[in-house]
């Protein structure tokens, strides 16, 4: 059993997002996760899970019972250890630097010596408080450092790229979405309104093949240029001028399709045309895919379902003032 201490302060999504990289996962307090596998690969690429750890114990969030607990732990490591504590969104009072030194002493009591720098194990202690499916939860999980996400976002801002627009998407939500959408080694992801690249961009870090796909020439021009610029030259990517919906595909040939549609508020897109624009896409991705997420200013449930989707989940996600992002997850079944 492992723990996930996720990022951000929606869990649900966070969550969703975890799920492409571990199995059963199951929310147990504000900002903390269990799952039963994970992928170490997988885990360092996700943008809203920061770190998994092989899980020790699990206790009430206070430092006494932790300390508790781990004095009973059984393990078979040795060597240097780190203890690194950290009370989840500042909910539970506990004292971190007394956990880490109390703890600490437990480990050293073990035969463990204490190396802050370069340690061989890292002991994470989670402290949260709050509620959960209207239950209130006050937890402590203690586990051994597994996998850490890499937190390299800030280095990709959409401003700092060779071409850009404003609107782009920024880095850390597009690789949730390309994560959710199942991109990876092996795996081909398409955006059929690819726009300045930024989602193709997150799916070739992490290893997907990449088709996209603009109606204006402007955009697919400029998103060349972006991934040129940004991503590394093994990576499989081609960039075509045309329509999203009727994509210049071959039937089922797309693993995952992520695509940021159109906003009616901001867009010079007619409303009856939008709704064509969006349903035909849709269409067309389910056309060349079994799997998408699909992002918008509203919700577009009805149109999904008319093209062949289920919609797995649909989050809504507020940006800033009145602009809320609807997420929606589909799938084939």
């Amino acid at each position: 059993m492992y723990c996930l201490e996720l990022a951000g302060d929606e869990d649900a999504f966070a969550i969703c997002e975890a799920a492409s990289a571990a199995s059963a996962v199951d929310r147990v307090a504000p900002g903390l996760a269990t799952a039963r596998g994970i992928d170490v690969d997988r885990v360092e690429t996700l943008a809203y899970t920061r770190a998994a750890s092989d899980l020790i114990a699990r206790t009430d969030a206070d430092i006494e019972a932790a300390t508790l607990a781990l004095e009973a732990a059984t393990f078979d490591r040795t060597g240097s250890v780190a203890v690194r504590a950290r009370d989840v969104r500042s909910q539970t009072g506990c004292s971190t630097q007394t956990a880490e030194r109390q703890l600490g002493s437990v480990l050293v009591d073990r035969g463990f010596t204490v190396d802050l720098d370069d340690p061989d194990h890292e002991l994470r202690v989670l402290f949260s408080s709050g509620t959960v499916d209207g239950e209130q939860r006050d937890v402590c999980l203690l586990g051994w450092l597994a996998a850490e996400s890499t937190r390299d976002f800030g280095e990709r801002r959409p401003t700092d790229r060779p071409f850009f627009q404003p609107g782009s998407m920024d880095p850390l939500d597009a690789r949730a979405l390309v994560n959710i959408a199942g991109a990876g080694p092996e795996t081909t992801v398409l955006d059929p309104m690819c726009g300045t690249g930024g989602v193709l961009l997150e799916a070739g870090l992490v290893g997907a093949r990449l088709v996209g796909v603009d109606a204006q020439w402007k955009m697919t021009r400029g998103s060349r240029e972006n991934l040129e610029a940004l991503l590394p030259a093994d990576v499989d990517a081609e960039i075509v001028h045309g329509d999203a919906t009727a994509l210049p595909l071959v039937d089922d040939c797309i693993d995952g399709v992520v695509f940021d549609a159109p906003y009616g508020r901001q867009s010079k897109i007619a409303r009856h045309e939008l709704t064509d624009l969006v349903g035909g896409a849709l269409s067309e991705a389910r056309r060349v895919a079994d799997r998408a997420v699909v992002v918008a200013d509203r919700s577009w449930e009805d149109a999904a379902s008319e093209a062949g989707w289920t919609v797995d989940r649909r989050f809504e996600r507020r940006v800033h003032g009145t602009l809320v992002r609807h997420v929606h997850v589909l799938s084939a079944e």
